[in-house]
């Protein structure tokens, strides 16, 4: 038990793991303007879309990150029918000075808009230097503190997965939710999420704990997790913790100390099955999480394998996703197809992980499915929607 958390703890501080590599520290964006127009578009011509990936960062699966977003974007963009795009790729070294001077640098050579960067901070950076000029930015963060003016954000937010899980936990009978997260920075905006999503569904926050980021502060978090639970009377635990940190901990110790399944049900703001090792824990039999659409994942990793000889990264199919919706509003064939209003249609976008659409403060929604695990597989409770109009939202 110990063994596995050690090794998470080391994994964590990897830049690129999962989604977590795209949860900084952030506040507002400064210096963005409130971006409503963007170029306009010329008929026939084809779509000049600068794509900002971290070309030239010293982390090698940084590194290879990148080329798995280019990959998706190149094959988005072989995949658009009525309509080319001109697909313009710049390194950012993942640094925000490098994304602010490659988004000067794609807007002097005409982009009209920018796919990309990666992170919370290189989006800002991006935005801001873009912003003079009217052309919105496409982020792969999924931090909707990066998110505002004329940056919006593709990456699946806290905010999302908690609202899909609130929602049915609340279908499912329940009432009294239990909030356990990290005292870092995901920790406290995932926290947020879940509270504010569970306040909005009408159910309600009885407890919440809190633990540093150590084996034995999980360990010794244990007894306030159970006094928490002996006061409130939690139906429901809602933790942040995913595999590469106190999941492992949390799964075997919560049901040795009587706090677990079926009288106190498991949700969790992260995949629970990632990596697939995951599984097999016995304290996540049973428990809830979100994720994309599988079968559309399922196709996308199959044909991109079969493309690039190799898996894409998880996040890839953002790159993807962001083509795609360019293409899908330039088809429209207005002059004004990238601006504000456009890119926030309520009807949104159909990406290769599940249909999508951004808000006007720049964050945006996802259709997720609510999953369990059983018998150390992966059984979907409720499909992902596949329009805005259906439920799960």
């Amino acid at each position: 038990m110990f063994a596995v958390f050690h090794r998470a703890r080391k994994l964590i501080g990897r830049p690129v793991l999962v989604l977590a590599a795209l949860w900084l520290a952030a506040c507002q964006p400064a210096g963005l303007s409130d971006v409503t127009g963007a170029p306009s578009l010329r008929g026939g011509q084809p779509v000049p879309v600068a794509l900002l990936v971290p070309h030239g960062a010293q982390d090698a699966q940084v590194q290879k990150l990148a080329r798995d977003l280019e990959n998706a974007a190149r094959m988005a963009a072989s995949d658009l029918q009525g309509v080319k795009v001109d697909l313009r790729v710049y390194g950012t070294a993942d640094t925000p000075a490098k994304a602010a001077e490659a988004a000067r640098n794609a807007v002097a050579d005409g982009a009209r808009i920018i796919v990309g960067p990666l992170r919370a901070e290189t989006a800002r950076a991006a935005g801001g230097a873009a912003a003079g000029r009217g052309v919105n930015v496409l982020a792969f963060s999924n931090n909707p503190e990066a998110a505002g003016g004329n940056v919006f954000i593709l990456g699946q937010t806290f905010e999302t997965t908690a609202r899909r899980l609130t929602r049915f936990a609340v279908r499912e009978g329940r009432e009294r939710f239990l909030v356990l997260h990290a005292r870092n920075e995901a920790g406290r905006l995932g926290r947020r999420a879940i509270e504010t999503a569970v306040q909005r569904s009408g159910a309600r926050v009885v407890g919440t704990v809190s633990y540093e980021f150590s084996q034995q502060a999980v360990i010794e978090s244990v007894d306030r997790v159970r006094d928490a639970v002996s006061e409130g009377a939690p139906d429901t635990i809602f933790m942040t913790a995913n595999s590469a940190g106190a999941l492992p901990l949390y799964s075997q110790m919560l049901p040795e100390a009587g706090m677990g399944p079926p009288e106190i049900q498991y949700i969790g703001l992260s995949r629970w099955d990632k990596p697939p090792q995951t599984l097999e824990l016995p304290g996540v039999q049973g428990g809830w999480f979100a994720l994309p659409d599988p079968q559309r994942q399922a196709r996308f990793r199959s044909r991109y394998e079969s493309a690039y000889g190799a898996p894409p990264h998880e996040i890839a199919g953002l790159a993807y996703d962001g083509i795609a919706a360019v293409g899908a509003l330039a088809k429209q064939g207005r002059r004004d197809a990238l601006s504000r209003d456009s890119l926030t249609q309520s009807a949104g976008f159909q990406g290769v992980s599940g249909v999508f659409r951004f808000h006007p403060d720049g964050t945006n929604d996802r259709g997720l499915a609510v999953a369990t695990i059983r018998d150390n597989a992966v059984k979907v409770l409720a499909p992902a929607p596949q329009s805005f109009s259906g439920t799960g939202f």
